[in-house]
């Protein structure tokens, strides 16, 4: 990284060799300007910050280095620096690699390398097979690390933590109703259509020529959206952006209450298989189509679940601009969900996660 501060720094372009980690940048602004660190906030106390400031080696490149442990882990994968050394496992798989396949086991199944990096700073010489006692030290220390910091139990699923509600007030939930206007209800709290058959039952009450959305699921790189188009019924289904699928009626409904149905039939078992869905209004089809994929984990994490208007991004932006408030009156939005197509081993690898999301 960078530091500039002219006015403190003399050796412009100098160069550091001390270890420090990203949780040592508020520490040293605090510190350039002054500030102590915050132990209450909004009446609510405040944990001290575990890192330290570099202030010290702004005029110091020799100066012996502060931060003398770190540990690392992320989905299971882990090191431990310490005061020139540094251990780490070798990743089982890469983060962008779409695997079905059993994760390593997260204790035994990974293979860790030891690199003393004051004479080896490009970690170029594994030296875990020649110093195993070293090895071991590193091992222990980063386990003590991960208790102090709350890193353990280790987890290395991904995708099936990834889906898993963190918290949830809905999960294992198959029928959901809302009613009159519901806006930004974040996505873990929300019907889960994906992997799976589900009907949305609407009954509104439009007027003439009616405009705006009745339910929606993210946005413009994925979701859903049930709305009104100038009295035309619309279920719009973005799949990430790569397809937009899209069932409308063929001419305006009356004024008046009406019953609109979504019914989608999943193609399971699997993940992000077609399926065929079917629009209805009071009971008569209007639209049937199929589409060979959906959406395979999750939908935008950044976008919320609407009902009678639509907030952060449209699923369709020629359709219609958001905020697209509903004209007519909804009675309720009923989500009916069938059982997720998934096979054992990915089922296995959800319920795993979910177990896992509450900590």
């Amino acid at each position: 990284m960078v530091i500039s501060y002219p006015k403190l720094i003399k050796n412009k372009g100098g160069l550091r060799s001390q270890f420090h980690h990203i949780i040592d940048i508020v520490p040293t602004i605090l510190d350039v300007c002054g500030v102590p660190a915050p132990k209450r906030v909004n009446g609510v106390d405040q944990k001290p910050m575990d890192g330290v400031s570099m202030v010290y080696t702004f005029n110091d490149s020799s100066a012996k280095s502060t931060r003398n442990t770190q540990y690392f882990e992320m989905l299971g994968n882990r090191a431990i620096y310490n005061d020139g050394w540094v251990a780490a496992t070798t990743p089982a798989t890469t983060p962008w690699v779409l695997s079905s396949a059993e994760p390593p086991d997260v204790i035994t199944g990974y293979k860790w390398e030891l690199y003393n990096l004051k004479e080896d700073y490009s970690q170029a010489n594994d030296l875990a097979a020649k110093m195993p006692d070293k090895l071991k030290q590193m091992q222990a220390l980063f386990v003590q690390e991960a208790a102090k910091y709350n890193v353990l139990p280790l987890d290395n699923s991904s995708f099936a933590r990834a889906i898993s509600p963190r918290p949830s007030a809905t999960a294992g939930h198959t029928v959901f109703t809302y009613s009159g206007e519901m806006a930004g209800i974040p996505t873990e709290n929300t019907p889960n259509i994906l992997n799976r058959s589900f009907k949305i039952t609407a009954n509104v009450d439009v007027p003439e020529n009616g405009d705006g959305m009745i339910v929606t699921e993210g946005g413009r790189w994925g979701g859903y959206g049930l709305y009104m188009l100038k009295g035309v019924p619309v279920f719009d289904y973005n799949m990430l952006a790569l397809l937009q699928a899209r069932w409308a009626g063929d001419r305006p409904i009356p004024a008046g209450k009406h019953t609109i149905v979504f019914d989608f039939t999943y193609d399971g078992p699997g993940v992000a298989k077609g399926g065929t869905g079917v629009l209805k209004v009071d009971g008569s089809e209007v639209r049937t189509l199929q589409v060979p994929k959906t959406v395979p984990f999750l939908l935008p994490a950044d976008e919320t679940f609407d009902v009678g208007i639509d907030t952060r991004t449209g699923v369709n932006d020629q359709d219609y601009q958001v905020p697209f408030r509903f004209n007519g009156k909804i009675d309720n939005v009923t989500f009916n969900l069938g059982p997720t197509h998934l096979t054992a081993t990915e089922e296995m690898k959800v319920r795993e996660a979910t177990a896992r999301a509450h900590d």
